[in-house]
């Protein structure tokens, strides 16, 4: 009697275990309004990279490398060389014991060969969809594949909207529970059996999520060995909306629960796979269909065995990147030159940050630049008063940890917070106005010649800056007397002071204070764009910067917080002022904030800041012209800040400013390491003196939060290149926004897009992107780095796995080593 119920929990351990496999391979996609980047391999880290991408190809089609003819078109353009390939086979041939009985020449010839051939192609195993589409699709031009994404995405659809619709669907029965009542009141689907046998099969199929996916698979016979790999292929299938499953569950474990509507849609497409088989007709299936998901695992290692010349292919574009990198910043450090900066100025790690810190230093030696997270390392979410709104304004690998608001004369905040308020309300009532279906056709007509005026007036080009929505109702001046701020620093000057204590150490800034320190966050402006927040701030959930500037500024030029900190090690001068800023990335423009706190002794100071941070942005946009066509205006420094104004308040323009595309590399070290070099807007910059760092805690929050922040960045770009159609989200003209907020459609249907859009990449002649694998540079000992990989196991994984390359500098020698096989390795900028 006992050996049943053996087998029962077994068989409950065994699907637990290959339903947990399954989502955990899914990763997050954030929400339109919180767009942050996303590795969307993450689910796959724990595996090498080669590895992983042979394994998606078998479960989903997609590769991790560019086509063959990609990398011959960088041979061809000289972006890609000889002994960039004999460099890699060199590598290659050291690090591994298969070398096949080749040598470097004989393998850097079949690299050669390889650059014309067309490569392996990828076959994934089929579904059922896919096999009934060899029958006949349902309908004339559509597969049943097509079919089926459509009904489970519109479902999503309806079921998630919670900003859109102004009829929602009932949700009380669940993601899976109201699919199966709406797929029974379906009949739009051409079932073999016909529409009633379906009604009474789906009234026969198990209620709850995990029991079908029980009973499915025992239905369509897929063996154990192969149940986790065809859990995952099903999710693959509808791979947009099971990446915004994931985040909901991501952001319930963040918040210390769970949500299981991932499972949920994984009950929904496998019971498609179930009903699909069911129906389908006698020898449709291969008799051996199901018994082939056993043996993934094998097919996963042919395929990567095919694909093995693609990698160094992959590692050679990558070395042609690094050597001159390595050979710049193996050099030595130019002598500091002996002027006390009369401006520090602290920008976000981003990319675009670099270009901008560039031209401000060559405009003045008297302004030092310095790079640290653009979140200013303050874990919180910001609520304006008088609104509903509670956003996150920190990495989203993040939780907050307090709320902050906005501070004002009590009597004075009140009065504007009502303002708010009453303009927010008639907002929304005008926007469901708007909405209703009753006058979705007629609004404009309704409202006659002065809202066509508005229109025309909307669409023209303008240089102005849209208004802001937290100033609605609200006149200039009395917006500015709403300021974000951390009620600790006045309530708890103690808590706030530590907190301040922690954010200078690593940000390295404990000593030797300038007058001005400008804190820069940055953000970008764009019109009619969908995808607005992915060019914001990602370390601030995918929001500017301005909030958290503003709230470290307050909170480190309050005198009680400062008070607090001279017995933790840092004595801020009187002399010296905190400015928020925010630097725009589309236009090159800086703009302060709460600058009418800056002490009169320091006026002179603030102004000739103003002057280099405006010749810096016309410096910036100068360099910036040419990948934004508007290279026949440098020199004419007007009409080009014009011209990108213009673009960026252009309703039309798809591309309003390149992002992060072409990003390659994270450099963490002292600003001298990198100051002299050119690094064209390509790499992520985080200082970092190792020798303020006894206990590696600075090492260790960067290696483990901004690395891999910057990481995620790395890898949406190139997997939005390489395989758009399952990681991008298509073409900018014909989205559709989902739900309010959710994400996109591209056209009227099929499954939520997730990832970047082309324009976003390609320059409608070439890709902006190339997509390589994120380099990191580290200036600390090698042992310090070894010993924060060793207590974090998924930094390793990033390392050992190959989904980054790991180098670090010699602080003394200014060697550069990189991190291969376990051990450090010298490497030059030379090819060897």
């Amino acid at each position: 009697m006992n050996a049943p119920v053996e087998f029962t929990a077994l068989s409950a351990q065994r699907l637990d275990h290959q339903i947990n496999t399954a989502t955990a391979r899914i990763a997050p996609t954030w929400p339109l309004d919180e767009f942050i980047a996303v590795n969307p391999y993450w689910g796959w880290v724990n595996r090498p990279i080669a590895e992983a991408s042979a394994t998606l190809g078998m479960l989903s089609g997609t590769r991790l490398t560019m086509p063959r003819g990609w990398f011959a078109e960088q041979w061809r353009g000289g972006h890609l060389r000889r002994c960039h390939l004999q460099t890699a086979a060199q590598r290659w041939l050291a690090g591994t014991a298969d070398t096949r009985g080749l040598e470097i020449e004989t393998l850097t010839q079949a690299l050669l060969d390889a650059l014309e051939s067309d490569g392996a192609p990828v076959k994934r195993l089929p579904l059922v969809t896919d096999l009934r589409d060899r029958e006949a699709g349902p309908r004339p031009g559509l597969s049943w594949a097509d079919l089926v994404t459509h009904q489970v995405s519109q479902h999503c659809a309806a079921y998630f909207d919670r900003h859109q619709a102004t009829w929602r669907l009932d949700t009380s029965l669940g993601l899976y529970g109201s699919w199966r009542q709406h797929l029974a009141a379906d009949h739009g689907v051409p079932w073999r059996h016909g529409h009633a046998a379906l009604k009474t099969r789906l009234a026969q199929v198990p209620v709850a999520p995990r029991a079908l996916i029980a009973a499915a698979l025992d239905g369509m016979a897929i063996p154990q060995a192969g149940r986790d790999a065809y859990l995952t292929a099903v999710l693959l299938a509808i791979g947009g909306w099971s990446a915004w499953c994931s985040f909901e569950r991501w952001q319930a474990r963040l918040g210390g629960s769970d949500d299981d509507r991932i499972e949920n849609l994984l009950a929904i497409r496998l019971a498609w796979e179930w009903l699909l088989l069911e129906d389908a007709a006698p020898g449709v299936l291969p008799a051996r269909w199901a018994a082939d998901w056993a043996n993934v695992g094998g097919a996963a290692e042919a395929l990567q065995q095919d694909q093995w010349l693609d990698w160094l292919l992959q590692d050679a574009v990558e070395i042609a990147y690094q050597q001159p990198l390595i050979e710049g910043l193996g050099q030595a450090r130019p002598a500091a030159a002996a002027v006390e900066p009369s401006v520090q100025a602290l920008f976000c790690i981003d990319v675009r940050s670099e270009v901008f810190r560039r031209a401000l230093e060559a405009i003045s030696p008297a302004v030092q630049t310095r790079g640290f997270a653009g979140f200013f390392g303050l874990p919180i979410a910001y609520s304006p008063l008088g609104s509903a709104l509670t956003r996150p304004q920190l990495p989203g690998l993040l939780a907050p940890a307090q709320c902050v608001s906005e501070g004002a004369d009590a009597n004075l905040a009140q009065v504007l917070v009502q303002r708010r308020r009453n303009a927010l309300q008639w907002r929304q009532r005008w926007a469901e106005f708007r909405a209703t279906p009753a006058s979705a056709f007629s609004f404009v007509e309704s409202m006659g010649l002065l809202y066509g005026a508005k229109l025309l007036a909307d669409s023209l080009a303008s240089t102005a800056a849209p208004p802001r929505w937290e100033d609605a109702g609200l006149p200039p001046q009395a917006a500015n007397a709403l300021r974000p701020c951390l009620a600790q620093a006045a309530q708890d000057p103690a808590a706030a002071a530590l907190m301040a204590r922690g954010i200078l150490g690593a940000m390295g800034l404990v000593s030797g204070f300038a007058p001005l320190v400008l804190l820069a966050g940055h953000g970008s402006r764009s019109a009619n764009n969908p995808h607005a927040a992915g060019l914001d701030c990602g370390a601030c959930g995918g929001q500017t910067g301005e909030v958290n500037a503003r709230v470290l500024a307050d909170m480190l030029n309050t005198p009680a917080v400062r008070e607090h900190l001279r017995p933790l090690g840092v004595d801020l001068p009187a002399g010296t002022h905190f400015v928020p800023a925010l630097h725009n990335t589309t236009t090159d423009e800086v703009t302060l904030y709460d600058t009418e706190a800056v002490p009169a002794s320091l006026y002179g100071e603030l102004a000739r800041l103003r002057g280099w941070l405006e010749q810096a942005g016309a410096r910036a946009r100068a360099e910036r012209a040419a990948s934004l066509g508007l290279d026949a205006l440098v020199g004419q420094d007007a009409a080009l800040k014009k011209a990108v104004l213009q673009r960026a308040n252009d309703w039309a323009q798809v591309r309003p400013e390149w992002g992060l595309a072409d990003n390659a590399a994270f450099i963490v070290a002292p600003r001298g390491s990198s100051q002299h070099l050119n690094l064209a807007g390509r790499c992520f910059l985080h200082d970092y003196d190792h020798r303020l760092d006894q206990d590696l805690g600075v090492l260790t929050l960067i290696m483990t939060a901004p690395m891999v922040v910057t990481h995620w960045i790395n890898m949406q770009y190139h997997a939005s290149t390489v395989d758009n159609r399952r990681y991008g989200s298509g073409n900018k003209l014909l989205h559709n926004v989902v739900g309010g907020r959710l994400g996109v459609f591209e056209g009227n249907g099929g499954d939520l897009r997730i990832g970047l859009p082309m324009q976003s990449l390609h320059d409608g002649r070439k890709l902006h992107h190339t997509p390589l694998r994120l380099s990191v540079f580290i200036e600390a000992p090698g042992q310090a780095i070894e010993t924060v990989m060793a207590r974090h196991a998924i930094v390793r994984e990033l390392v050992t796995h190959g989904w980054l390359h790991l180098f670090r500098i010699d602080p003394q020698t200014r060697a550069v080593e990189q991190h291969r096989a376990g051990a450090w390795v010298v490497v030059s900028g030379d090819a060897n």
